[in-house]
C-alpha cells in the first residue's frame, strides 16, 4: 500500500485544518492507521491512531483538539485539528501498520508504511 497525505498549509492560531491520507494498492480496512508529526529539530511524535476495529488512540496533549477518523470505503484517514497553536507547526505524516506487524499503536516502529508528510504551519 502507498500513502498520500494532504491538507496541510499555513493557518493562524485558533484555526482548524483537516489532513487527509489516502491509501492506494490495498484496502485500508486491514491496517491500523496513525498520524505522527515532526517538529523541526525534535523527535517524531505520535499524534493519533485508528485501529482496525475502530478504536482511537491519542495522547493527552492532543485529545480534545485533534480527532482521527477513517473512511474505509474511500481508503482515507483524516486528522481534524482544531484550535491550532504555533507549537503545532510540524510536518505531519500518516502511517500504516500492516496486520502481521503488530506492536503498540503509539510507537513509530510499529508502522511499516509511511506517507511523504504534509507541512502544517501555524502563525501567531
Amino acid at each position: 500500500v502507498q500513502l498520500q497525505a494532504s491538507g496541510g498549509g499555513l493557518v493562524q492560531a485558533g484555526d482548524s485544518l483537516r489532513l487527509s491520507c489516502t491509501a492506494s494498492g490495498r484496502p485500508l480496512s486491514s491496517y491500523t492507521m496513525a498520524w505522527f508529526r515532526r517538529v523541526s529539530g525534535k523527535e517524531r511524535e505520535f499524534v493519533a491512531a485508528s485501529g482496525r476495529t475502530g478504536a482511537s488512540y491519542y495522547i493527552d496533549s492532543f485529545q480534545g483538539r485533534f480527532t482521527i477518523s477513517r473512511n474505509d470505503a474511500k481508503d482515507t484517514v483524516f486528522l481534524q485539528m482544531n484550535k491550532l497553536k504555533p507549537e503545532d507547526t510540524a510536518v505531519y505524516y500518516c502511517a500504516a501498520q500492516s496486520p502481521v506487524r503488530g506492536g503498540s499503536e503509539y510507537y513509530g516502529d510499529s508502522y511499516d508504511i509511511w506517507g511523504q508528510g504534509t507541512q502544517v504551519t501555524v502563525s501567531s
